[in-house]
């Protein structure tokens, strides 16, 4: 009998959808798209996208099903995007698109 306990857990399958459209390639689209293809990580399936309609914050990069929006990624952020977010469950914070995720401390106010 094989038990479920003796497998390996299987890694969440996601879809990262980066914006091939006139700003976000201006500012360098194409590159982070192909850093992400070149890394063949297992279990996510990358995409080129049209506009996401963020041009000002371009490149931009969108994992689904987490709706998680990265913005101005470029090619050497791939790598920490995959081991952290798409490994490890953990959104880049530093990378995260502040009008999807705006962070709390933002609010607070400073006396």
């Amino acid at each position: 009998m094989n038990d479920s306990t003796d497998q390996p857990a299987q890694a969440k399958r996601r879809c990262v959808l980066v914006c091939q459209h006139r700003s976000c390639l201006r500012s360098g689209s194409a590159d982070v798209l192909a850093a992400f293809q070149a890394a063949a990580t297992p279990g996510v399936f990358v995409s080129a996208s049209d506009c996401m309609g963020q041009c000002g914050s371009g490149p931009t990069v969108k994992v689904a099903p987490d709706n998680t929006w990265y913005c101005r990624v470029k090619p050497t952020d791939v790598p920490v995007i995959i081991e952290q977010h798409l490994q490890s469950d953990k959104p880049v914070e530093a990378l995260l698109h502040p009008r999807f995720h705006p962070r709390m401390d933002a609010f607070s106010s400073q006396d």
